[in-house]
């Protein structure tokens, strides 16, 4: 049996179970009831079906501590995200203020939504109402979407910008809802997206501002293998890159090394 082998609640569970064994050490059945609000019988068959994935250095039942204790070389069965890590770790009860700093709302109006992904869809060109965050202007534009993209907060989408004659990055949000969404044939397909298909790898290290006992701190925190952190991603997407890490704020904890450009191969 494996994880894809069970039914989506179930597997969530299990996965639940892991990141305790893995980020608290421990687990007991009340961990589920309390989590998921099943039965003790079905959190029982929950641990006999995660115990029966681990084919090494399982967890052990503890009869003083009325639980499973993690073996020390315990692996876990699948990754986590540091949101599924807190959800772990935080002990805070249901009636204290929250423990995570709220989440900022970036709202997408789903009208704004369906058309554009209707012109990605038919790859069509769609007239759009934009506003300029740097110049304060709102003026129609035709554009040519090709994809959705995401920034880790909000959606963006990625078009070919027949005013600017080149592909940009565009916020939903400043599209004026109201508008016509005139859509209309291509008469030429737009060209090819090099910066999109193109790789970038970049290169960080821990600031040079830092001693060296913080740089031992930031390579901790920030998982460092080696003397350099390697990042790939999108050409497209490096400037969602550098403002979401920080690494133009003052103080940034990391810095570029380099960044090497992979040009895709064309026929």
């Amino acid at each position: 049996m494996t994880l894809d082998d069970l039914k989506h609640a179930q597997r969530q569970r299990l996965l639940f179970l892991d990141r305790c064994f893995t980020w608290r050490g421990v687990a007991r059945r009340r961990d589920l009831t309390d989590r998921f609000g099943i039965s003790i019988a079905q959190a029982a068959n929950d641990f006999r079906a995660y115990l029966s994935l681990i084919t090494q250095n399982a967890p052990e039942y503890d009869a003083h501590l009325k639980a499973y204790v993690a073996s020390p070389d315990h692996q876990p069965i699948a990754a986590s995200s540091m949101l599924d890590v807190f959800g772990v770790l935080d002990t805070a009860s249901d009636d204290a203020l929250p423990a995570a700093l709220p989440r900022a709302k970036r709202w997408l109006e789903p009208h704004v939504a369906t058309v554009l992904y209707d012109a990605i869809s038919k790859q069509q060109k769609i007239r759009i109402a934009y506003t300029s965050m740097s110049s304060g202007e709102t003026a129609p534009q035709w554009v040519a979407p090709t994809r959705f993209i995401f920034d880790g907060e909000s959606i963006h989408f990625r078009a070919y910008s027949y005013k600017r004659g080149e592909y940009r990055n565009f916020h939903p949000a400043r599209i004026n809802p109201e508008d016509e969404f005139q859509m209309d044939e291509l008469d030429t397909p737009p060209p090819f997206d090099m910066e999109w298909h193109s790789i970038s790898t970049i290169w960080l290290r821990p600031s040079a501002r830092l001693t060296s006992s913080q740089a031992a701190v930031v390579r901790r925190e920030f998982g460092f293998s080696s003397d350099l952190l390697r990042i790939e991603i999108r050409q497209a997407l490096e400037f969602y890159f550098d403002r979401r890490w920080g690494l133009n704020e003052p103080g940034a904890r990391l810095e570029k090394v380099k960044t090497e450009t992979t040009l895709p191969q064309r026929n």
